[in-house]
Order: C-alpha cells, then structure tokens, then sequence
C-alpha cells in the first residue's frame, strides 16, 4: 500500500523563470541545474537554467514554435530539479512515481532507470529521432468530453485516422491524427457543444503515424546506460508498474505512439492506497485533473505560481515523510473539485491554454461576497476566480470557457502585460482593494488562480502600502 504519488507533467508545465525565486533560497536548485546545464551543453543542447531562472524568458508558445529542443530541457531540468529538491531537502518519500506523456523520461530519470546525464540524453534522442525524419504533418484536439464518448463520438464520425491520445479525465480528452479528419472532428464536437480545442503541435502524437519515429528514438535510446530503479514507477502509457530494464525498453519504445491512459491509472493508484498527489513541475496541470478524477484526495502543486522556499515548503507541511491529511494546499483551495488541463504533454493549445476546458465561468452577481464562506482577506476564492474570468472574457473577447483557472495568461493566451496590469486593476477596484506595492511583479501571477490568492491577501483601499503594480 501506498499514500503518496509524485507525478511528473509534460509540454504545459512550463513557466518563464519558474525556479528563480526558488533558487535565490535553496543552494540545490542552482546546484542542480549547474550539473544539468553541463550535461545539455555537452550534448550540443542549449543550458536550460535561462529559461528557468530569467521571468522573462520566451514563452510556452514562442518556445513551441521556434525552439522545442529547448523547450524540453527546461521541463526535464526544472522537473529533475524540483524532484530533488522535495527528496533531499524536504524528506518527501514517494511510494509512486507518475509521468504524463513527456513526464514520462523524466518519471524514468527520477525512479533511476537513467542517471541525471543518461536522462536529458534520452531527451535529445527523441528530438533528434523528429529531426531525422520529420512525420507528415497532423496534430491533437482536446475535447471536454469522456474517453467513451470520444470513443462514440470518434465512431458516429466515421473518422478513423483520429484516435485517443490522452485520457485526461472524467470530462477532458485529447485526440490526434492527420491534420483534415481531425479538423472534420475537431467542427463537429464544436457544432455538437462539446467543447473542442485545437492544440498548437505540428504532429499527431501518442498516435501510430509517429511508428517510424518511435522505431527510430528506441533505437538512439537503446546504447545509453540504464541502472536499477529506485523508485516505483507506474507508466500510464503501459498501463502497469516498470521493474526491470525490458520494461524501460517497451515504455520508450511505445512513448511516442500509444494513447497516454491517465485517468485509469489515476483511478488504480488511488484504489492501491495513495491519497496524496505532489505535482513535481511548474503549474497545476497533473493535479487539478487528479482532483477532477478521485474528489477528496490532497493534491499539492507547490509551483502552481513562482514560489520561493518557505512557499514550497508551506505547501508541503504534512505530506513530507509520507503522512498525509486532507487540507488546502498551495493554490489549490480545499485541494477538490478544481477542473482544468488537458496536460497532453506535447501540446500547447491555441485558444485554451495546455490547461484545456475549466470549470463553468459564469458572471457573479454582482454582489459583495459573502463572509461566511470567504477564504483568505475575506474572499471566497471560487467567486474570485469567476469574477476574474468574467471580467477577463469580456475585456478579451474571450469565450469564458477559454479562461480555465490555470490557463497561463501571456504563454497560452497573449495578453500582454500592460493589459493584466490594467484588467487586475479593475479587478481590485472592484473588491475595494488597494494595488500592490510599488515594484510588485504581477506577471508573476500568471494565471487567474494566482491573480484570485493575490487579490486575496492586498489591503482595504486607502491603508498604506499600495503605490500601484509593475507589468
């Protein structure tokens, strides 16, 4: 039996700077990367610490777009990173390691089948296996629908190029295949009103047209050195737990073309004991679909936002050592019933952000929020969230759906500083509060569950202390 499972998320966890904070405060973050930035450089890699230690590094969709080699050393570093931070520094005891799609070889990497080096070697492999043969162009659609109606839906369609790629959770699927029957499904979810978003890859992962590319990085992966693993790693791609270097073999070797099964591996781990689940990456994807699939359970994503030591450590009091109690955590109040993230993994989506399909964002009423059920400040964190998205929708021209409460506002959907400076301060108008200090970064609250804790610790206008925000 056991209580407490790491998972490792994939493409949408990354954030700009997303270890600064935390590197001014524990001397192993910047050890760590030291020794992973040698390693990429060696490899002909870019050092990824320039992305993870500079809040004005290229975006997820820049990064997608123009550099995805890069874009894949900084979320194996920050993941590899963080992972040692929580073993080593806070005692965590993992009894399972989860990875999503590409969390994956770094879930390998952390449970020892690889060492740190062998790791983002195996990194560079599957880049070079798409450099070396580039697929025929296809892609991925997140729908906010079920695996067994998109199995339906897939087959009313008559579409069979398209097949599941990801099962996120209860409502939240990704499919992939050649880029026009997937565009066919793609309209006809949307005219049915099941939500659908076009994700911005230019290939049709977890799907069997990337064969030859799988083929291709099994064999690049095949002469690096692997050791024993340390940990308990389940594989949702396998569907099983990973022993021995046979079965390391078969999960690289089925990485890049069988669907990623998350949502029932979720579900087994869940029935085997575990009760706690610690996101080892940056953002919240992994375990707002956890807490979307097994309500109840704690989940902690302590860099749902840039956050420094005593945050991280905040965020971690009770689970380190294996003991687990039911509690908010770190940006996720009351850790159950937060909806959000399609996490594929290899995608970054168009509209939504790698978050997918939120809960309902319906306007508030207008009215003051009541007391009684307010968190932190006096606030009810939901009815902030809402609000936030109301008022961001309707500046935006956004549907509200689009806005999920962990949708990066820059990297996902393009608004620019200037303009989250200027929609939060209509937002703390409208709460009576007072904007924060002269020098406060809010581009650092990236998404508008951090915007909803921000607002939630700011004064009553008119105390001292608010000179006004820098974007």
């Amino acid at each position: 039996m056991t209580d407490c499972a790491v998972l490792f998320p994939g493409q949408g966890a990354y954030l700009p700077g997303a270890l600064a904070p935390l590197a001014e405060d524990e001397p192993l973050v910047r050890e760590t990367l030291g020794t992973l930035d040698a390693a990429a450089v060696r490899l002909g890699r870019t050092a990824p610490s320039r992305l993870l230690l500079d809040e004005r590094a290229p975006s997820l969709a820049d990064l997608v777009a123009t550099a995805p080699a890069d874009l894949h050393t900084a979320l194996f570093a920050a993941e590899l990173t963080l992972f040692r931070l929580l073993t080593e520094r806070h005692g965590l005891r993992p009894g399972v390691l989860l990875g999503h799609s590409f969390g994956e070889l770094v879930a390998l990497t952390a449970a020892g089948a690889y060492g740190p080096e062998e790791g983002l070697a195996l990194v560079a492999a599957r880049d070079d296996a798409f450099a070396a043969r580039p697929p025929e162009p296809g892609g991925m659609v997140a729908l906010g629908i079920s695996a067994a109606r998109t199995a339906g839906l897939l087959n009313g369609l008559g579409e069979w190029e398209v097949t599941l790629a990801a099962d996120n959770g209860p409502r939240q699927c990704v499919v992939s295949g050649p880029a026009e029957p997937l565009e066919r499904v793609r309209a006809a979810a949307e005219a049915l009103g099941l939500g659908a978003t076009r994700l911005r890859v230019p290939y049709a992962f977890h799907h069997r047209s990337l064969a030859a590319i799988a083929d291709d990085f099994a064999h690049r992966a095949a002469v690096l050195r692997t050791g024993p693993v340390r940990h308990v790693l389940h594989s949702a791609i396998l569907g099983r737990r990973l022993e021995d270097a046979d079965a390391v073999a078969d999960l690289v070797a089925a990485h890049l073309v069988r669907p990623t099964r998350f949502t029932d591996t979720v579900r087994e781990l869940h029935a085997d004991g575990v009760d706690v689940f610690v996101e080892c990456g940056p953002r919240g994807v992994l375990s707002d679909l956890v807490a979307a699939t097994v309500p109840g359970v704690r989940v902690v994503a302590p860099l749902r936002r840039r956050a420094g030591g005593r945050e991280v450590a905040d965020a971690l009091d009770g689970v380190a050592g294996g003991a687990a109690r039911t509690a908010g955590t770190f940006g996720v109040p009351g850790a159950a019933g937060t909806a959000g993230g399609t996490g594929t993994g290899d995608s970054a989506p168009d509209g939504p952000g790698p978050d997918g399909s939120g809960p309902d964002g319906s306007a508030p009423d207008g009215s003051a929020p009541d007391a009684a059920s307010a968190g932190p400040g006096g606030l009810d964190p939901e009815e902030v969230v809402a609000t936030l998205r109301a008022l961001y929708a309707d500046a935006l021209g956004y549907p509200p759906e689009v806005l999920t409460r962990d949708a990066d506002l820059e990297a996902d959907l393009g608004v620019d500083s200037i303009k989250q400076t200027e929609l939060f301060a209509r937002a703390v108008t409208r709460y009576g509060r007072a904007l924060p200090a002269e020098g406060s970064r809010l581009t650092s609250y990236t998404t508008l569950d951090a915007l909803a804790g921000l607002l939630s610790t700011l004064p009553a206008a008119g105390t001292a202390g608010a000179a006004g925000a820098t974007a």
